[in-house]
């Protein structure tokens, strides 16, 4: 590693990506390494099961891929082709019901039934303040919100869905259990306020924008990103592991796309003790199981208006969901756990051969768990779709610790690079207006270990450019990150 930078990128997560992408756009010197052969961290996608079948490896829907701010400046949706069920997400219970997320919210509200006007005066204001949710929480909570009503509407909201009172609003089972559907996604106990904040802002995106699914997978995301950084002199290095900072060549700027525990390792005695003691403390959270299938046919969904949606929240009510979760905190492994699926081969025949379909699956584990959790994704599934058993025709499942071993970003198997609680949102890593810059001069956190938290969103690598250009290079300009009538994707020219 002779060469010499204006900036370095350890790590090609989105946030990774995102860093670089606006260093370039700058006009600095910026190199970006991977220890893995494949770029794109969480969002990659590759062939799991059979030739020409590709799965999602990590991430598969992106709620915020329309709304990041980041993502908006970059041009995402002009870049990569985008499918938007009008079904942002299902929720099938038994009895052959489900609630359905559309994204007309007096549509979805018209479904519930009984419970329909009050799920629609709950998510009605946030909606109607999209942008302002969005770019509330997708900030650093420690500064002032943009749209201070938008935050009101959205903290008022968190506490009612977030506490023992949450059911005080409903009297059915179903719009509760859509709402706690979309909260068990955090991996945290239910119902606490980070879990029903999040919650919230993903049922928000759901019924403002939708939940897109890229066309060819996750890793369209990324490569729209790796084509900007190279089109802009940026170079990426990828099978290189670092092991410490000092393996690396002369820089201004390192940003360690990276959780507190890898930064720790990798500064070694660079690092003050103090901030170091800090980042000891923080906290990383529940682990996923995985399971990807080939299938012969698209799941036998008992309601067949589930397939009208790309996701498919799995568990039953919001009890049976709350009762899994928590035996997750717990350290248990559930016997009927909450189940995540997606379904990309519905909206998106590249994925799959002809006639053929992809299922993308994972549910909560304790950190660190060496459980096989296919049987009981397979149970579950079977459960609100009979027969779906007989349609499978391979799968490639993962354990916890096989997650943590292919990206060291999830410790335990933690997507999230860290618990989401409230105070680890509040202070990600640290309390402080600026906490991706840390006391190693030209040293910053840009993953989702730092704020605004997990999400494929590009936001904290984003914020992390920003504060390098400030701090390293003087200038508070924001570089233009809209992309060329050449980098637009053929559908749009």
């Amino acid at each position: 590693m002779s060469e010499s930078y204006d900036a370095i990128i350890v790590g090609s997560g989105p946030n990774g990506l995102a860093a670089a992408v606006t260093l370039a756009r700058a006009g600095l010197a910026v190199a970006v390494y991977e220890r893995s052969a494949q770029f794109g961290g969480a969002a990659a996608t590759a062939e799991l099961t059979l030739p020409g079948y590709r799965h999602d490896v990590g991430s598969a829907v992106h709620p915020l891929a329309l709304e990041s701010w980041f993502f908006r400046e970059f041009g995402l949706d002009r870049r990569v082709p985008f499918v938007v069920p009008e079904v942002s997400y299902a929720h099938p219970l038994d009895g052959g019901r489900a609630g359905l997320a559309w994204r007309d919210l007096s549509r979805a509200a018209e479904g519930l039934g009984v419970d329909g006007p009050a799920y629609e005066r709950l998510m009605k204001p946030l909606v109607s303040h999209l942008r302002g949710v969005a770019d509330f929480t997708g900030n650093a909570l420690l500064r002032i919100p943009g749209d201070p009503l938008a935050a009101v509407f959205f903290g008022l909201r968190a506490l009612e869905q977030g506490g023992p009172w949450w059911n005080t609003r409903f009297r059915d089972e179903v719009a509760p259990s859509m709402i706690t559907g979309v909260s068990a996604h955090t991996i945290l106990h239910q119902p606490s306020l980070a879990a029903g904040g999040a919650g919230l802002v993903l049922a928000t995106y759901g019924h403002g924008r939708g939940w897109p699914i890229p066309v060819g997978g996750s890793q369209s995301i990324a490569d729209a990103m790796i084509d900007d950084i190279r089109a802009h002199g940026g170079v990426l290095h990828a099978g290189v592991e670092v092991t410490s900072l000092d393996e690396l060549p002369p820089a201004r700027a390192v940003l360690l796309d990276t959780n507190p525990r890898t930064m720790i390792r990798l500064a070694g005695a660079r690092m003050p003790s103090a901030y170091r003691r800090t980042l000891e403390r923080f906290r990383y959270g529940g682990g996923v199981a995985k399971v990807d299938f080939a299938l012969s046919e698209p799941v036998p969904w008992a309601d067949p208006d589930v397939a009208r949606s790309g996701t498919v929240h799995i568990g039953g009510t919001r009890a049976e969901i709350a009762a899994a979760e928590n035996a997750v905190d717990r350290g248990q492994l559930p016997d009927a756990p909450y189940v995540l699926a997606a379904q990309p081969t519905l909206f998106d025949a590249t994925r799959a051969p002809a006639g053929r379909h992809v299922l993308w699956a994972y549910t909560h584990v304790p950190a660190g768990s060496p459980a096989d959790r296919e049987e009981a994704v397979v149970r579950q599934i079977e459960r609100f779709a009979p027969g779906f058993r007989d349609t499978v025709l391979a799968s490639s499942s993962r354990t916890a610790v096989d997650i943590a071993a292919w990206n060291p970003n999830f410790p335990g198997g933690d997507i999230s690079a860290g618990a989401p609680t409230l105070t680890q949102l509040l202070g990600r890593p640290v309390y402080s207006p600026d906490p991706w810059r840390t006391p190693m001069r030209g040293v910053y956190l840009c993953s989702s270990s730092a704020s605004p938290g997990p999400g494929v969103h590009g936001l904290a690598g984003w914020q992390a450019a920003l504060s390098v250009l400030r701090h390293e290079f003087g200038t508070r300009l924001r570089p233009g990150l809209a992309p060329r009538d050449d980098q637009l994707f053929t559908a749009a020219r």
